[in-house]
């Protein structure tokens, strides 16, 4: 198994001010927006952006929230193995709010097709926007892009995106892993 370095800790940071930026342009100071983080892996992105949205951008009152969407997956019940829900943590009102969903890759687009579904239960969002660190943009199942993206790759089937946090024992990385 092979694996080659994509984004080192100086470009995710980089990257991670670039998507700050943007979401400040479209978004101003956040008072008609939620940031939802999908679990697991979207979490620790939109804690990071919440947090510099605040620390070094001077934005207050971010709301943000953490969305599980394990049973709302089209193929949760297709393993062997029980599924383990993460938690979900949403207190605040979606309804008529412009909501940025936080992933960390976005893959086949189910995820986030699940998101949608599962974020009804909490209101009608005004707008739904995606922001994802990477875009695997050949690998679509589903008719769906992000807004905001942070690097897009070019990956075969065959390879698989791992996305590295400090918050979670590691490095801020992401590896290209030919399986």
């Amino acid at each position: 198994m092979s694996q080659k370095v994509l984004l080192n800790s100086k470009e995710v940071n980089i990257i991670l001010h670039r998507l700050a930026c943007q979401l400040i342009e479209n978004h101003d100071d956040f008072s008609e927006t939620v940031l939802i983080g999908l679990q697991p892996r979207g979490k620790f992105l939109a804690d990071r952006l919440a947090q510099m949205l605040a620390t070094d951008y001077k934005i207050k009152n971010i709301q943000l929230g953490h969305l599980d969407i394990t049973f709302f997956r089209d193929d949760f019940r297709r393993g062997d193995k029980p599924l383990e829900a993460n938690t979900t943590k949403i207190d605040f009102i979606v309804e008529d709010k412009n909501v940025v969903f936080i992933d960390d890759v976005l893959y086949t687009g189910r995820s986030i097709r699940s998101a949608l579904t599962a974020i009804q239960s909490f209101g009608r969002p005004k707008n739904v926007e995606l922001l994802t660190l990477i875009d695997r943009r050949f690998s679509r199942h589903l008719p769906i892009q992000p807004n905001y993206k942070g690097r897009q790759v070019d990956a075969i089937d065959n390879q698989k995106v791992r996305v590295n946090w400090v918050e979670n024992g590691g490095e801020d990385s992401v590896y290209l892993i030919d399986k």
